[in-house]
């Protein structure tokens, strides 16, 4: 589905396979034994959805947060990535028997129902706890708040990026004197930087999702200010004109050769492990499986081909799944343990996100981080998927931005009829009712 739900390296599993350890009704984390009420420990049982790398690392960090706090009961539960996810949470918060805290994902929250199956946080809470608004991008934190109460305090955002290869965009004379990336822009800029690769490579340009190209598509879409949906989020607003354009300028690619025709998401990071493309375009959450491969890359901003460094990315979040008797202790807890998280996000960052938590991400510490600090500039830019029940991460939006888009690349679809198909779904999504 072309979302950050994929595999990261070392571990083999990904974000839609369990943890080692974990099983479908999730199981406590190794070394967070279960509550001990009658000691007088709180209980903080967290559900989250990260496999791979971002899972050994939670896990890392959740055992140091436990070493630290021993009267916390910190219990922590890992479930498949997307709809299994999210379904789960969504039931356990229906019931008001849900976990003290979970991740969820920026863009699903207001298609979450938040009113109905989250708790607001309790600011004097936040605050004591050192969690203020001036600590947080303001677009970021705008977008966890619902009338006017705070439903989700994010931990980071995740761009769509440019991974590159030293060795070859050496090659192919795409660094600067720096050894960086030179940027390049424009639609001119773009082909002749994948030509120039492609000359190097013997293949491809660049690899990039292209079962669904959902992030690729949006990016490109929004440098172009093409809007989606009204501020109401009730009527579609879609420019078909430059979705078209978008799709045509992906098509030609593809025709030329400088994008694969077809390739599901194990295939565009293959492509760029194996030398097949010396560029690519992907979430920054590979960074350690390129890492682990040693492979010599670094990374930078998804390009401006439009106008702008805009591009498609999320957030994942901390949330209070509702619970029908919230204890007091408990949520203070929490709090404590979410503060924990995010002061200590730089180990979060080595995963490739960005901190949200700005103390963070402006310290020494996050910036002396390569590759991970060299898009971090793109924050502010970030473009999360429309607000509508049936958007965001792993979202049936994207499924069906897959269905229509996916023909294109291959040379099935003229763009003009994959529109037609995407604006057909998207309308019929909108005469849906919320399932929540």
């Amino acid at each position: 589905m072309g979302t950050h739900g994929r595999a990261r390296h070392p571990s083999p599993l990904s974000r839609r396979a369990f943890l080692a350890g974990s099983a479908a009704t999730g199981l406590a984390l190794a070394g967070c034994g279960a509550p001990d009420v009658a000691a007088g420990r709180a209980r903080v049982r967290q559900w989250n959805l990260f496999g791979g790398g971002d899972g050994a690392r939670l896990v890392q960090m959740h055992e140091q947060f436990q070493d630290e706090h021993p009267r916390t009961a910190l219990q922590a539960y890992t479930f498949a990535w997307g709809a299994p996810f999210y379904t789960k949470l969504a039931m356990s918060a229906a019931g008001g028997r849900a976990p003290e805290v979970a991740t969820l994902h920026l863009s699903r929250l207001r298609g979450f129902s938040p009113t109905t199956l989250l708790d607001p946080f309790p600011r004097n809470m936040l605050t004591e706890a050192g969690i203020t608004e001036e600590k947080f991008l303001p677009d970021v934190w705008r977008r966890c708040l619902v009338d006017g109460d705070l439903y989700a305090v994010p931990l980071d955002t995740h761009p769509f990026v440019t991974y590159y290869n030293t060795e070859i965009c050496a090659e192919a004379g795409l660094l600067d004197a720096d050894g960086r990336l030179a940027p390049f822009s424009g639609v001119d800029g773009l082909v002749d930087a994948l030509r120039a690769v492609r000359e190097v490579t013997g293949q491809f340009g660049a690899s990039v999702e292209t079962t669904n190209p959902w992030r690729l598509w949006y990016s490109l879409y929004r440098q172009l200010d093409g809007e989606f949906f009204d501020e109401s989020g009730t009527e579609l607003i879609l420019d078909d004109d430059k979705a078209v354009q978008v799709l045509t300028l992906m098509r030609d690619l593809a025709d030329e050769g400088l994008l694969p025709r077809f390739a599901d998401y194990p295939a565009c990071v293959a492509m760029f492990s194996n030398g097949q493309a010396g560029l690519s375009f992907n979430g920054e959450w590979e960074v350690t499986t390129y890492t682990t491969a040693e492979l010599p890359f670094s990374m930078a901003p998804f390009p401006d081909v439009y106008g702008s460094i805009r591009t498609a990315g999320d957030s994942h979040t901390f949330v209070l799944p509702h619970q029908r008797d919230r204890s007091t202790e408990d949520t203070r807890a929490t709090v404590e343990y979410i503060a924990w998280m995010l002061e200590h996000s730089v180990d979060w960052a080595a995963g490739g996100h960005i901190p949200a938590y700005q103390p963070v991400a402006t310290s020494d510490e996050y910036l002396a981080l390569t590759p991970q600090s060299e898009y971090r500039e793109v924050a502010d830019d970030v473009q999360f998927d429309p607000q509508a029940w049936f958007s965001g991460s792993g979202s049936q939006m994207q499924s069906e931005a897959a269905a229509a888009f996916a023909g294109v690349t291959s040379g099935d679809l003229p763009p003009e009829q994959a529109v037609a198909q995407f604006r057909a779904a998207v309308l019929k999504l909108l005469d849906t009712p919320s399932p929540v």
